[in-house]
């Protein structure tokens, strides 16, 4: 198969032949299949020796942005499709056509989505770090449904409305920081946004919370994949009786990944045997490091955080190509393969201009991913999801102390094409001496940097 960077081998087989790892397919929603939609990786974690790595999300792979975000108002088009009860429709092959690279395929995708739709009446709430951008597209597809992501950075002046946690995860602590709590205390449907639905325990811990302070009458599990067994979707079951409420889950694919009982063991003995050479390194260059004001418009968040509601979208809608412009105006001449890079969970601000530039500038080869907090072995290998690696210290004052943060195939791998120009969209709180110190002198070994810095909603700068 193709995948979305050109190469023919799937991004999965390298781990399935070692770990002994094995997807499965299950029910095709849209026509895409598991093995299509996600890739293999080994996490640096004893508690889970497998990482997917999703090609649509663009949080580990740089991805076209038009599929990204074509992929979340599709997953929304299901939503919408649920909360309605009516049979949703979906251009045939459109999804697989953008996932195997078909020239125009992932702008024809998300246009054909983008159309103006009937505001649905719904709380999205999407999942720090990974899903923040993908909550927010399902959002925009239930036509600016209001929307929160959940975060791990307290904001001073914000009260917790609830949190939960994520128990699989390498840092657990979820926060849920509305600006206005009374948008959360209505009796409308809700849906829980995740870039995969593994077991389905995190999103019933957030039911239960929020069940518990505001009872509603239905839920939705929005994926990308679903994964869950028998017994999983038995516990959903349950947990709705027990509630007295509705909860159905939508997903692109569906199916399951099977484990043998060593895979931790030897995940472990991998990512011992192979983490020496694993982070990917300058060539002692140093390119320039140019920054741009982009003039974000007055009075609209820079994501989810504390709340996004459909006026918010109108006024972003409206700025994009400006902003857009001003980007392409510093790439300068020569610029061919750009990559939009976004800060942890400050996803969905980078991905809409990276969309925008992509637009924009026909003639530019434009990809996103952002950084993140997740440690994954970098293998350089066509059959491995996670090529390269750069790692660098958190650059935002973290409420849980320093970390290592990273970024994941932005170095050049073999056999495929370096990025010319690298756009890093960042929050001012993150715009720091750490930033420069750190991931922009890693960048900028790699080519010329863009800084492009927005106001972080609620910071004091």
């Amino acid at each position: 198969m193709t995948v979305p960077d050109g190469t023919a081998v799937w991004p999965g087989a390298w781990v399935t032949s070692r770990l002994g790892v094995r997807l499965v397919d299950g029910e095709r929603p849209v026509g895409a299949g598991l093995a299509s939609m996600v890739g293999l990786a080994v996490r640096r974690n004893p508690r889970r020796a497998h990482l997917l790595v999703s090609a649509v999300l663009g949080k580990h792979v740089p991805t076209d942005p038009r599929l990204v975000y074509g992929s979340g108002l599709l997953l929304g088009e299901l939503v919408r499709a649920r909360l309605s009860d009516e049979v949703t429709s979906v251009p045939p092959g459109s999804l697989e056509d953008a996932l195997a690279g078909v020239p125009g395929a992932a702008a024809a995708l998300r246009d054909a989505l983008r159309e103006p739709r009937p505001h649905v009446d719904a709380i999205v709430l999407g999942y720090a770090e990974t899903a923040t951008a993908l909550g927010h597209s399902v959002a925009d597809a239930l036509g600016g449904a209001y929307y929160l992501h959940s975060t791990r950075r307290p904001v001073r002046g914000f009260a917790a409305y609830g949190g939960f946690e994520e128990e699989h995860s390498h840092a657990t602590s979820h926060l849920l920081l509305p600006s206005d709590p009374a948008a959360l205390d209505r009796d409308v449907p809700v849906v829980l946004v995740d870039d995969e639905l593994s077991t389905g325990q995190t999103v019933l811990n957030t039911i239960e919370a929020l069940h518990a302070l505001r009872p509603r009458g239905h839920y939705v599990l929005a994926a990308l994949v679903d994964l869950r067994g028998e017994s999983d979707r038995a516990r959903v079951d349950e947990l709705a009786a027990r509630l007295g409420t509705r909860i159905d889950a939508v997903s692109l694919a569906a199916g399951r990944v099977e484990l043998p009982g060593d895979v931790l063991e030897k995940g472990t003995r991998i990512v011992t045997q192979l983490s020496a050479g694993s982070s990917a390194a300058g060539g002692g260059r140093a390119f320039g490091v140019a920054r741009i004001a982009l003039d974000w418009p007055d009075g609209v968040p820079d994501g989810g955080r504390h709340g996004f509601r459909p006026e918010h979208r109108a006024a972003l809608e409206k700025d994009l190509p400006r902003m857009a412009d001003a980007v392409a105006a510093e790439l300068g001449d020569g610029a061919s393969r750009v990559l939009v890079l976004g800060f942890e969970e400050l996803m969905y601000a980078p991905l809409r201009l990276a969309e925008a530039l992509a637009d924009a500038s026909p003639g530019l080869d434009v990809r996103y991913s952002t950084t993140t907090r997740s440690p994954v072995l970098a293998v350089d290998d066509p059959g491995y999801a996670i090529r390269t690696r750069l790692a660098f210290p958190a650059h935002d004052d973290p409420a849980d102390g320093p970390g290592e943060r990273y970024a994941y195939n932005v170095a050049p791998a073999a056999g495929r094409p370096p990025f010319d120009r690298i756009v890093y969209v960042v929050d001012d709180v993150g715009d720091t001496q750490g930033l420069t110190d750190g991931l922009l002198a890693r960048l900028r070994a790699l080519a010329p940097v863009v800084v492009a810095t927005v106001p972080s909603h609620g910071s004091d700068r």
